[in-house]
């Protein structure tokens, strides 16, 4: 409600001093309204309708989504599929117990023969674990000329006391299931009766990022060759410095990158005169490249949080908005699962996509909402790449699960200690997203980078066509 004002007959009778009070309360309180509607849309941000991510949400204070309450029970439902553990062949049990009755349960007369069918009830168990020790005895024998000669190690044989199965279990450890020093060197004294330390894990660190390092090298030079790629990054700290990790994701593999800066340099660095479709949102040292497709997704949130204001005009806006953006994912779904072609997709978006610049151009021309128009009128190319460009979707959302890893390693340990630490970060995180990416065994693939790095061969590449 707006504040009373004087008439204009009182007002011209009111000495000068008391005009030019008057005329500055009313120009504080519209400041100071202005101010707290200002911090009001602050109050409300959440990760619906910003950018802010949900992790930073407290558990106890996340926003309630509004989702209808279904019907159904919880658990299992009716007819659906029975999953179940597979017995495995008799033939390849540790042991086999066969439980045959002596005597009817009622009678208790004696029973003979055999039951062709018996009822199978498998047990699993862990084996003792048990450290497999080889040890290797170096003679030194000494010539009759006086000259001592010593017996050298087998080709691939480490020079410390871990074998490769180790380092790259040690590796994972640390990289894929996010455990400290502290812990994953506790895991593997009291699990694998294997004696470690947290300073024997900086060691195994430092030996598997130099053995991943040439396949990651290798994944960071076929990054400018790709047709497009989906960019984000995260904060992060090294030592006392605060630093990003930033990730490129391709279509088969995905590099992380652990830098000291958010600047448009990093991408640059690592993607040079880059010629594809560049995903990511709406931040500014993207705007280095010239093809960008904006990630729709945050869009969409960025429209709820105008449908959220206490503006009327902003209000408008963010339904006029959001309208058409439910349309054009209803369609996108439709072409995912193959129901609408391309053609018939790039036909039916055209008045869509007239519909949301008109509404662009309607704020851009309104100073409410002119701020947030701005940049997304003048730069509307960027919001429909996807829809000509094959293999290059409405949001960027394959960037955003890819760092999720990283971003749930990095609340876990606080950051890297050293350089060092971010090159083991960034070399073992794109070597596991990427053996995920293709369906392979990383640990498998960690045994055999390890083994290559032993014998100073070429590791197994991580690249694969499509």
């Amino acid at each position: 409600m707006d504040a009373p004002s004087l008439p204009p007959d009182v007002l011209a009778a009111l000495p000068p001093a008391v005009r030019a009070l008057i005329q500055w309360q009313a120009a504080q309180i519209e400041r100071l309204n202005a101010r707290i509607a200002q911090l009001e849309a602050q109050v409300g941000k959440d990760s619906t309708n910003s950018s802010k991510p949900p992790s930073t949400e407290h558990p106890h204070a996340k926003t309630v989504r509004p989702k209808p309450k279904s019907k159904r029970p919880r658990g299992g439902q009716p007819g659906h599929a029975k999953h179940e553990r597979t017995l495995v062949p008799v033939e390849d049990c540790a042991a086999v117990v066969t439980c045959t009755p002596t005597a009817c349960r009622r009678c208790g007369k004696s029973l003979t023969g055999v039951d062709p069918q018996p009822i199978r009830h498998q047990v699993w168990e862990l084996p003792e674990i048990r450290p497999i020790i080889t040890e290797y005895q170096q003679h030194r024998l000494v010539c009759g000329c006086g000259c001592s000669t010593c017996g050298v190690l087998p080709p691939g044989v480490p020079t410390g006391q871990a074998g490769p199965r180790l380092l790259a279990f040690s590796g994972l450890l640390m990289a894929c299931f996010r455990q400290s020093k502290r812990r994953a060197a506790l895991f593997l004294s009291t699990i694998l009766k294997q004696p470690a330390s947290p300073a024997w894990l900086v060691s195994l660190q430092n030996r598997a990022a130099e053995a991943v390092r040439p396949a990651y090298d290798e994944l960071a030079a076929a990054l400018p060759a790709e047709t497009a790629l989906y960019l984000d990054e995260s904060p992060n700290k090294e030592g006392p410095n605060k630093s990003w990790v930033w990730t490129f994701v391709a279509a088969t593999f995905t590099v992380f990158a652990c830098r000291l800066s958010r600047a448009a340099e990093v991408p640059k660095q690592l993607l040079g005169a880059f010629a594809g479709v560049i995903h990511c949102d709406r931040a500014r040292m993207y705007w280095a490249f010239d093809n960008l497709q904006y990630c729709w997704a945050h869009l969409t949130r960025d429209f709820q949080g105008l449908i959220d204001s206490p503006c009327g005009v902003r209000r408008r806006l963010g339904h006029d908005l959001m309208r058409p953006t439910k349309e054009m994912f209803g369609l996108w779904q439709k072409v995912r699962d193959g129901t609408l072609s391309r053609a018939e997709f790039q036909e039916q978006m055209r008045p869509i996509r007239t519909g949301v610049e008109g509404v662009l151009l309607r704020g851009y021309c309104n100073h409410r909402v002119s701020g947030f128009c701005t940049d997304l009128w003048e730069h509307r190319a960027r919001l429909w790449v996807f829809v000509d460009a094959e293999g290059v979707e409405p949001t960027n959302n394959a960037a955003e699960r890819s760092l999720r890893h990283a971003v749930i390693w990095r609340k876990l340990s606080f950051g890297t200690q050293s350089a060092s630490g971010s090159r083991f970060v960034e070399r073992m995180l794109s070597a596991i997203e990427t053996c995920r990416q293709q369906k392979r065994d990383v640990f498998a693939w960690m045994v055999q980078a390890v083994q290559a790095h032993l014998d100073d061969q070429p590791p197994p590449s991580l690249l694969r066509k499509v």
